[in-house]
């Protein structure tokens, strides 16, 4: 048995951030990881063939590079190895009839490529693109703080001050507005919606659904403003630097060691049980890097002693699950719309608004989509040392899919169980592609599949292959997240703590979530 100040249940990089952090504040710290590998979704592996490296879940680090953490300690990531490597040219997308847009750094470039689709768009573009450092204040800020009553009223008088009422008024609607309600108020071209709106999608917002708006606006806007940022030789990068971070200042990391239960004594989390039968015991802290039904279901067999809270662990929303398709290629892919397309780490392939809104409701009636949302990852392009000399590795991520199969939109592959099926439509995917890209298979020269079992089998926080971990939908998200009264990554019981996506902020490389916690347990 050992005794530590704090003990973290899963090694996901919310929790080895908040671990560095206590850490190097003098607090003894103990991470155990059920997996061999930690790094929870954010790892690099070699999937298909040796020399391959491919990123199993996340990719785009920009959040990760942007944070209050990396902020804090650049130096210190740095020195235990933490590389990036920027993008100019950040995601585009491809469209039936051959066109394709694409947002760069370059405001020129990316205005001159949007007034082929419209003048008028190319001109709000600028308007928006001006606007947004200001507006960023309001919105970074917000993201970025607890949500509690001080920090949300700071937020605010901060907000009315700048803003006005009438400006104050217009970013609540901006954070209340559907994605297609922002898109059609502002662009006219169709294909500058579909464009932007697949940012959406990269959570469980389609193009319909209120609170949508801002993830778009954000990641569109930014992307333009900053560029974007991928790891140098994979995401984790940022894994292998706060691991180094934690054990260098004195932590522990256990891998392969399943916590069974949280110990409570008198209301209070006081350690764990590993399912091994070891005990370890926690003086100041026990906190949960886990999704909210395995706390209540798994960790605490007895409950938390508060049954309104057991219920809404228990009634967390999961966003529809992915497929992840990494393919190891001889060359990248020869896309139909122009050769430009090969220099952007994402190309989008979804053809309009009315497409992503109905793959999302099929998926949500548990049917396989006839055609889902693409997500084309090209690293490689970017960072050449994930794959030997001359070679690429192709990231494609397949959005929305239903966890458990009800039927086949397309009407060709029998409903069955994920395993059974997933194969046959990874091919479905990769004909897709070929539309936009002909002559993609000759290049292939290894694949692997991962459906939405596969995914929650490798990370069990990703239910039913939700990546996001948990609908960031207006009733889960901000005060909601994970549920009313516990968003201050508390629970009922003293001394234990909820930390990673399905807490405030949600998903995203940004480590957050794990930073803010750190400090609210009073080390700043």
């Amino acid at each position: 048995m050992s005794e530590f100040d704090a003990i973290f249940v899963g090694a996901g990089h919310n929790s080895l951030a908040c671990a560095a952090h206590l850490a190097l504040k003098g607090w003894k710290t103990g991470i155990f990881e059920r997996s061999a590998t930690i790094g929870g979704a954010v790892q690099t592996r070699e999937f298909t063939l040796p020399g391959f490296r491919h990123d199993f879940g996340a990719m785009n680090l920009s959040l990760f590079a942007g944070s209050a953490f990396h902020r804090k300690y650049a130096n210190e990531l740095k020195a235990q190895g933490l590389e990036f490597a920027p993008v100019a040219d950040c995601f585009a997308s491809a469209f039936p009839d051959g066109r394709w847009f694409g947002v760069s750094n370059d405001l020129e470039k990316t205005a001159t490529l949007m007034a082929a689709f419209s003048a008028t768009d190319a001109a709000t573009w600028r308007k928006l693109v001006a606007a947004f450092p200001a507006e960023a204040e309001h919105l970074f800020r917000l993201l970025g703080s607890p949500m509690s009553g001080r920090a949300l009223a700071g937020t605010a008088w901060n907000l009315w001050r700048k803003k006005g009422i009438a400006g104050a008024l217009e970013t609540g609607r901006l954070l209340l507005s559907s994605p297609r309600a922002w898109l059609e108020e502002n662009f006219e071209s169709p294909h500058i919606r579909a464009t932007l709106a697949t940012w959406g999608m990269h959570l469980d917002f389609a193009p319909d659904i209120a609170g949508g708006a801002v993830f778009p606006y954000l990641e569109s806007m930014a992307n333009q403003s900053f560029g974007m940022v991928l790891g140098k030789g994979g995401a984790d990068t940022i894994i292998r630097a706060l691991s180094g971070m934690v054990t260098s200042a004195g932590g522990k990391i256990v891998t392969g060691a399943d916590v069974a239960e949280i110990t409570i004594s008198a209301g209070k989390a006081t350690g764990v049980r590993l399912a091994s039968g070891e005990t370890h015991t926690a003086t100041k802290a026990v906190i949960a890097g886990v999704a909210p039904k395995a706390l209540t279901g798994k960790l605490l067999p007895n409950g938390s002693g508060d049954a309104g809270f057991d219920a809404a662990m228990q009634q967390f929303r999961h966003a529809p699950g992915t497929m992840m398709i990494h393919l190891a290629l001889d060359d990248l892919p020869d896309w139909r719309a122009g050769p430009e397309l090969r220099q952007f780490a994402y190309v989008h392939l979804s053809p309009s608004l009315d497409a992503m809104s109905r793959t999302y409701q099929q998926a949500m009636a548990g049917m396989l989509p006839d055609e889902p949302v693409l997500v084309v990852g090209q690293p490689t392009a970017i960072d050449p040392s994930r794959a030997p000399a001359g070679k690429h590795v192709l990231w494609v991520q397949v959005r929305m899919l239903p966890a458990e199969i009800t039927g086949d939109a397309a009407g060709k592959i029998a409903p069955a169980h994920w395993d059974r099926v997933k194969d046959n439509y990874a091919d479905r995917v990769l004909d897709i592609i070929e539309t936009y890209a002909p002559g993609l298979r000759k290049k292939i020269l290894g694949r692997a599949v991962f459906s939405p079992i596969d995914l929650e089998r490798e990370n069990p926080n990703l239910v039913g292959g939700d990546q996001v971990c948990g609908s960031h939908h207006l009733a889960q998200n901000f005060l909601f997240r994970p549920a009313r009264g516990y968003a201050g990554w508390n629970t009922p019981v003293a001394h234990l703590h909820l930390t990673g996506a399905a807490t405030w902020p949600g998903a995203g490389t940004g480590a957050a979530s794990g930073y803010m916690l750190a400090q609210q347990l009073g080390v700043r």
